[in-house]
């Protein structure tokens, strides 16, 4: 392949450390601040949690609160260390799947839908992180 071929708009970044380092780390953290929010309010809060839970029809919703706080603030916190980064993400492409399904399925109601299709977008971002990895600044970096 030649050279001119492998550079982006930019220019050639390829292995620069902003594409292997500081791109991934804040790509990480801002995928995961939604969700370390998200479930520290939970946290806070666990009947109303689980009761919207409940209102949504779903089974074992206290087992959903477990999960959710799980997924949440535990990956969360282990995607920005960047610890078993295509895991953490893979597992939150899931959760991001399986919440979009099971709490905005209504279509006819645009904030529902507006959060589906949020849902889904992040569900590609985590995809990206599963396939590409943590990158230089994390800890899976170090146990190489």
């Amino acid at each position: 392949m030649n050279s001119e071929a492998s550079r982006g708009p930019i220019g050639d970044l390829s292995g620069s450390s902003v594409y292997n380092g500081a791109l991934p780390l804040v790509g990480r953290v801002l995928m995961s601040t939604l969700f370390l929010i998200s479930g520290v309010g939970k946290l806070t809060a666990p009947g109303a949690t689980i009761g919207y839970i409940t209102s949504a029809g779903l089974p074992f919703p206290q087992l959903g609160f477990a999960i959710a706080i799980f997924v949440e603030i535990g990956c969360s916190i282990a995607l920005i260390a960047g610890y078993r980064t295509r895991w953490v993400a893979a597992i939150m492409a899931i959760f991001c799947v399986a919440a979009a399904l099971g709490f905005h399925h209504n279509f006819a109601d645009l904030n529902q839908f507006i959060h589906f299709l949020k849902n889904i977008s992040m569900t590609g971002g985590f995809l990206q992180i599963a396939a590409f990895g943590a990158g230089r600044f994390g800890l899976d970096a170090r146990r190489r």
